[in-house]
This record gives C-alpha cells, sequence and structure tokens, in this order.
C-alpha cells in the first residue's frame, strides 16, 4: 500500500505544480497588462509595474486555488485512464474508494499548507501592493482605518486636509468625534469637537459643536462639514480584507466590536478562510467522482471541458451564496456551509455505486 500511496503522490503533486504553474503564469500576465493600462500615462519604469504585478498576483491565485486542484484531479485521472493504470490498482486491491481516500487526504493537506502558508505569503505581498500603489491613486488623499482608538478618517478637500477621530459608530452618527483641519502646509486651522455627527450625507452636520481656534473658542448647535465620506463609504472602508493576515483580521474584528461597526465582511472572510481545506476537500472528491463516472467517455479534452463547466457552477454558487451572506439575507455560517452542503450531498449521491463502475 505504501508504494501506491507514494506513486499515487507523486503523480498529484507533479500535476499540481504543472497547473498551478500554468495558472499562475496566466495570472502574472493579465495582471501586468492591467499595470501596464494603468500606469500608461505615468512616468513610471517597466520594473515597477512589474513588481508591482508579482506582489499582487498571489492573492489571486490563491482564489483559484479549488480550479487548480479540480483541474488537478482531472488530469490524475486521464493519466491513470490513459495508461491502464487505474486497472492495475484494481487488481491488487486498491478500489475506487481507496483511491480518492488518498486523494483527498493529499488535498487536504494541500489545503491546510495553501491557508496556512500561501495566504499568509500572500496577504503580506498584497499589503506591500496596496501601499505602493496608493502613491498613484486618491488613497493617499482619502483614508479611513480602525484601529484599538476608534475611527480614524483622513480627508482631503478645498485646499484643507481634515483628521477626524470617533470612538464609534451609531447608524448615520459619530460619536464622540474630534475634528482637526489643516491647511496644506499642516498649519492647524481649527479643531472641533462633538458628541455626535450626522454621517448620512458628505455634508456632514456636526450637533453641538464646540469650535478651537488660535486663541479662540466657540460653539454652533449644527456645524456643517463637507467631506469626501458618507456613512456608506465609511461601512466600506475595508475592502481589501485579503491584505490582511489571520491575526490582523482577528485584530480587525475586535476593533469593529470597540466601534459598534458590522463584522460581517470580516466574519465571513474568517470563516471562509477556516473552511476552505474543507472545501478544497470537498472539491477534490467532486472531481474524482466527475472523472470516475465519464471514464467510458473517450477524449481528454471533452473530460476536461466537464471538469471546467461543474467548476464555473461551483464558482458562481459559491459567490451567490457568499453575496446573500454579505447582504445578510441568510446567516453567516448558511452563507459559508451551504454551498460546502450541496457539495457534500452531491457527492454522497455519486459516491454511492462508485466501487462497481
Amino acid at each position: 500500500m505504501r508504494v501506491y500511496i507514494k506513486f499515487i503522490s507523486i503523480i498529484f503533486f507533479k500535476f499540481f505544480l504543472f497547473v498551478f504553474f500554468v495558472v499562475s503564469s496566466l495570472v502574472l500576465f493579465l495582471n501586468i497588462l492591467s499595470e501596464l493600462e494603468f500606469f500608461k500615462n505615468e512616468n513610471v519604469e517597466l520594473s515597477f509595474t512589474l513588481f508591482l504585478s508579482v506582489l499582487n498576483s498571489p492573492t489571486q491565485i490563491f482564489e483559484l486555488f479549488p480550479f487548480i486542484l479540480l483541474l488537478t484531479i482531472q488530469l490524475f485521472f486521464i493519466k491513470i485512464f490513459e495508461h491502464r493504470e487505474i486497472e492495475i490498482f484494481k487488481y491488487s486491491g486498491l478500489k475506487n474508494s481507496k483511491l480518492m481516500t488518498i486523494l483527498a487526504i493529499l488535498s487536504m493537506i494541500t489545503g491546510i499548507l495553501v491557508i496556512t502558508l500561501f495566504y499568509n505569503f500572500s496577504s503580506s505581498l498584497k499589503n506591500i501592493y496596496l501601499e505602493l500603489k496608493s502613491v498613484y491613486t486618491s488613497d493617499g488623499k482619502y483614508l479611513a482605518v480602525i484601529t484599538k482608538n476608534g475611527l480614524w478618517i483622513k480627508d482631503k478637500i478645498e485646499n484643507k486636509i481634515i483628521i477626524t477621530n470617533s470612538s464609534s459608530i451609531n447608524d448615520n452618527f459619530l460619536i464622540n468625534s474630534f475634528i482637526t483641519e489643516f491647511d496644506n502646509k499642516f498649519n492647524v486651522i481649527r479643531n472641533i469637537q462633538s458628541d455626535k455627527i450626522d454621517i448620512s450625507e458628505n455634508n456632514w452636520k456636526i450637533l453641538k459643536a464646540k469650535i478651537y481656534k488660535e486663541n479662540d473658542s466657540s460653539s454652533e448647535s449644527i456645524l456643517n462639514l463637507n467631506t469626501n465620506f458618507d456613512v456608506n463609504r465609511i461601512q466600506t472602508l475595508y475592502s481589501n480584507l485579503s491584505a490582511l493576515n489571520f491575526i490582523k483580521l482577528y485584530e480587525l474584528k475586535l476593533n469593529y466590536k470597540k466601534l459598534n461597526y458590522s463584522t460581517t465582511d470580516v466574519d465571513m472572510y474568517l470563516l471562509k478562510l477556516i473552511s476552505y481545506p474543507l472545501y478544497l476537500l470537498f472539491i477534490s472528491i467532486f472531481s474524482s467522482l466527475i472523472m470516475l463516472n465519464i471514464k467510458q467517455i473517450r477524449g481528454s479534452t471533452f473530460k476536461i471541458l466537464i471538469g471546467l463547466f461543474f467548476s464555473v457552477i461551483i464558482y458562481y454558487l459559491n459567490n451567490f451564496s457568499y453575496v446573500l451572506g454579505s447582504t445578510e439575507r441568510i446567516s453567516i455560517s448558511a452563507s459559508i456551509f451551504l454551498p460546502l452542503a450541496i457539495l457534500l450531498t452531491t457527492n454522497l449521491i455519486m459516491l454511492n455505486k462508485i466501487n462497481e463502475k
């Protein structure tokens, strides 16, 4: 049995590395084209665009691992079908169920390595990518982040730089806020303190504002402040969760809770990462069952096309469920585990008589 496990493992990882290399090359190529288009009017060196492409590619490759694994399993079975090695397995007592178990274990190990090593590596590179590219986007002017000290907003409008710090968010209101306005040379223009700020629109309504200028102070019942942020923009302030490793994601979740900010997106992303090895496991079993059920069909290309067809269905099913969870139409757990449950049910149905095929 050890000889078979070693033989199967070598073939599996051989095709896995091959598919990984092909997919990675394609992703890198598309990223290079995207970066060249972005910087076409900028005076930057080609090496810089190539460097950004390398930094950005791993996070996109991470999202494609289900497809990579599915295609790996397909190529594995095509190889043992064409060389009739599957018949040798059967004559030696290695049933289809045992073969699938070995592949499932290899896929689970791969999933654990992907989530523990590759994801943390890719998130670090993504973070560097965002920092470098922010110089050439509006992100350097407009910034909103959440820390253990509350919500911090950096804004630039009408030749003024505005820094806002709030302890929490309650519906459409910033609570316990302190605002500092600077001129272009970072000289303080005024400070504003308020217990409550209406941010339902870009034109903030600062309630019971206390205004502090040099050697002067005043107050207003309602003070209007024009900004680039409203509650909707702030609610999407951290769309690049892929730039955070597990520790930073958990810290962000704690900071969101302190700020009374919705943790739905972070919770979903964390649960997605935790369930990722299980997802890859079910994908592996599904791909194996598909190949064993269509092994009588001649033509490797057609078999691959069938696998690609099902991978697209799984991809859109997964995305649809994720959208339902992010919009809170279904629970977070349901949005993550519903595609897994469908995959598991499908696998169990096909697994029923697989050893007879």
